[in-house]
C-alpha cells in the first residue's frame, strides 16, 4: 500500500509516454508494410555477390561501348573532318574552268598570243589544284567511256550514238570528285542512246504510201 502511495504521478506519465510511443511506432511501420506490400528479406551473402557481379558486368560492357563509339568519331573526324571545306574548295576548279570557256568563246581573242598564254597559265593552276587535292585524298572521278554509275554519275542528257552501247558516258559537263571513299559530288554527264531512224521510217511510210 506504501509502494503503490509512493510512486509519484510524474513516473506514471512518464511511461504512460513511452507506451505510447512503442505503439504508434509499430503502428507506423505496420502501416508502411501494408502500403507497400513487401517484406523485407535479407539476401544471403552468395545473393548479394552474384548481384554486384551483374551490376560489374553491366558497367564495363557500357563502358567499352562508349570507348568504341568514340574511338570511332574521332576516327571519322579525323579522316573527314574537312569535307565541307573540300566540297567548298571545288568551287575553284569550277570557276577556272569557266574562265577558261569564256576566253575561248571570246571573238576579240580567238588565235592570239595572249589568249594562247592565258589559258596556258589557267591549266597550269588547275594541274596544281588538282595535285594539291589528290594529296590530300581528293580525287577526280574519271567516267569517260564508262557506264553510268548512279553512286558516281549524275546523267544529264542523252546523246544520240549508234557507236557507243546505250547508257556509256560520252560527255563530262562537270568533273566529279571523291574524298577517300566518299562521295563529295557527282559527275554530270552525258550518256549515249540509239538513233530513232526517224529518216529510215520516214523513207519507209513514203515507200508504202507509193505503193498504195
Amino acid at each position: 500500500m506504501e509502494k503503490e502511495q509512493n510512486q509519484t504521478p510524474e513516473n506514471t506519465s512518464n511511461e504512460d509516454q513511452d507506451i505510447d510511443k512503442n505503439l504508434n511506432v509499430n503502428a507506423t511501420q505496420k502501416l508502411n508494410d501494408e502500403e507497400t506490400g513487401e517484406k523485407s528479406v535479407e539476401e544471403s551473402p552468395e545473393e548479394k555477390i552474384l548481384d554486384l557481379e551483374d551490376k560489374l558486368a553491366r558497367t564495363l560492357a557500357e563502358m567499352e561501348n562508349q570507348r568504341r563509339r568514340y574511338e570511332k568519331e574521332k576516327e571519322e573526324a579525323f579522316e573527314y573532318g574537312g569535307f565541307a571545306f573540300a566540297k567548298e574548295a571545288l568551287n575553284l576548279i569550277d570557276n577556272l574552268e569557266r574562265s577558261k570557256q569564256i576566253l575561248q568563246n571570246d571573238d576579240s581573242l580567238k588565235n592570239s598570243d595572249a589568249l594562247k598564254k592565258t589559258l596556258d597559265h589557267l591549266e597550269i593552276i588547275n594541274k596544281d589544284l588538282i595535285s594539291i587535292f589528290s594529296k590530300n585524298n581528293i580525287k577526280p572521278i574519271e567516267c569517260l567511256n564508262k557506264k553510268l554509275d548512279p553512286n558516281f554519275h549524275q546523267a544529264m542528257m542523252e546523246i544520240e550514238d549508234d557507236e557507243k552501247e546505250p547508257g556509256t558516258i560520252i560527255q563530262e559537263i562537270q568533273k566529279g570528285f571523291t574524298l577517300k571513299d566518299r562521295l563529295l559530288r557527282p559527275s554530270l554527264v552525258g550518256v549515249s542512246k540509239k538513233t530513232t531512224n526517224k529518216d529510215k521510217k520516214y523513207e519507209e511510210n513514203k515507200e508504202n504510201f507509193k505503193d498504195k
